[in-house]
């Protein structure tokens, strides 16, 4: 469909630009030659939920952040080709709960590295959120922040844990505060 072509390459501009372009701009971004032809394009990407207008604005969506869900894949043995329609989903929407309270950060190190988590990942924090034993937190122990397992001893004291056993663990001799639970972890594999 024409309008996918359009909206991909709106899409694109955003993310280079961080705002969608004027009318006569997005002329240019999406290769048609009026600004009535734009301005039925983006009737029709409003009216399928992808732009809306804010304040005289034309702004993006949620939808106009989703990315097809195709269905699941096999990472053992081969299986048939699902032919499913896909569903929209943003990446929100799958790795973050509460966006109020979720900010991102990026781990250095490899002492998570056994739970799944590596060096360059993007972990996902629900700041204020309960953590118990067993949580994988960001935290400051004794003024330095750090990414680890949240463990208890029988006696009530705090400590944490790295999921790889090159690490010693840390037990605070000071102060132990926690910034948030890691909620999810987000990872490149091609650059």
């Amino acid at each position: 469909m024409a309008d996918d072509k359009h909206l991909a390459s709106l899409q694109r501009y955003y993310k280079q630009a961080g705002v969608l372009p004027s009318l006569p701009r997005m002329c240019e971004v999406v290769g048609l030659s009026s600004t009535s032809s734009v301005f039925a394009l983006v009737g029709r990407l409003s009216q399928a939920g992808y732009l809306t207008r804010v304040d005289g604005r034309i702004v993006p969506t949620k939808r106009f952040f989703a990315r097809p869900l195709l269905g699941s894949v096999r990472a053992g043995q081969p299986q048939p080709a699902d032919q499913a329609e896909a569903e929209a989903l943003t990446l929100d929407d799958y790795l973050i709960d509460e966006p109020d309270r979720t900010a991102l950060h990026k781990v250095r190190g490899d002492s998570m590295r056994d739970a799944g988590i590596l060096d360059g990942d993007l972990v996902a924090v629900e700041q204020y959120a309960p953590a118990g034993p067993g949580d994988i937190v960001v935290a400051v122990v004794d003024g330095e922040m750090t990414v680890k397992t949240l463990r208890r001893d029988p006696d009530g004291k705090y400590w944490l844990e790295a999921a790889n056993p090159a690490y010693a663990p840390i037990r605070p001799t000071s102060s132990l505060e926690l910034l948030g639970v890691v909620v999810s972890v987000c990872r490149r594999v091609r650059r």
